[in-house]
């Protein structure tokens, strides 16, 4: 079973490519998903990020804003919580694979936001990168509900650059184009990406 990396900065497009896979019939693991699971009540990041970041627990459940503001622009803060949270999450990574190879699936998408950032690139047969105009992308992100142009400056700084990801991606799906064209690019790359295992 080949492992595709599935990347992309902040507001390039990649939850709706990565549910394109899904459509295809390809399993999709969501690291962010599993992150929003073990921060959620009952989830077992709660405990320990609240005892390394102090204020950032309420209601049973790790605040993400509060969070966000103890580690945004701040490298070491970044390290800490991705030391707790990315071991934390294994196991439904682990899951996801199962689940994958019981179905005899060829290949598996992880949808993971920092694989560059993170040197996850080595674990993958192939990378995918999701991009769009950089004029777009900040249109995307700056119609979300709380986005301010401070705040994603902050989230570009700690996200590699999108023409570094572009160069170094296996593959480039491009979302500028509309929903029906990069329907068609994700079907070719799914074909590409057989005949390199036939």
């Amino acid at each position: 079973m080949k492992i595709i990396g599935l990347t992309g900065s902040i507001g390039m497009g990649k939850s709706t490519t990565a549910a394109m896979f899904r459509e295809a019939g390809i399993p999709v693991y969501d690291a962010d998903a599993a992150v929003h699971a073990a921060y959620a009540v009952g989830g077992v990041a709660v405990g320990p990020v609240g005892d390394a970041f102090p204020g950032t627990v309420s209601d049973g459940r790790v605040d993400r804003e509060a969070l966000r503001q103890q580690v945004l622009g701040k490298p070491e803060a970044m390290a800490r919580l991705n030391s707790i949270v990315h071991p934390l999450i294994g196991k439904s990574r682990t899951d996801a694979f199962e689940a994958a190879t019981a179905s005899r699936a060829d290949m598996i998408v992880l949808d993971v936001p920092l694989i560059y950032e993170t040197g996850g690139e080595r674990n993958m047969d192939a990378v995918i990168v999701v991009s769009a105009p950089a004029k777009m992308q900040r249109e995307r992100v700056l119609a979300r509900e709380g986005m301010t142009p401070e705040r994603l400056d902050a989230i570009l700084a700690q996200q590699l650059p999108d023409a570094e990801k572009r160069r170094r991606a296996d593959y480039v799906i491009e979302t500028g184009k509309g929903l029906e064209a990069a329907q068609a690019q994700v079907t070719d790359v799914i074909k590409a990406l057989r005949e390199t295992m036939s």
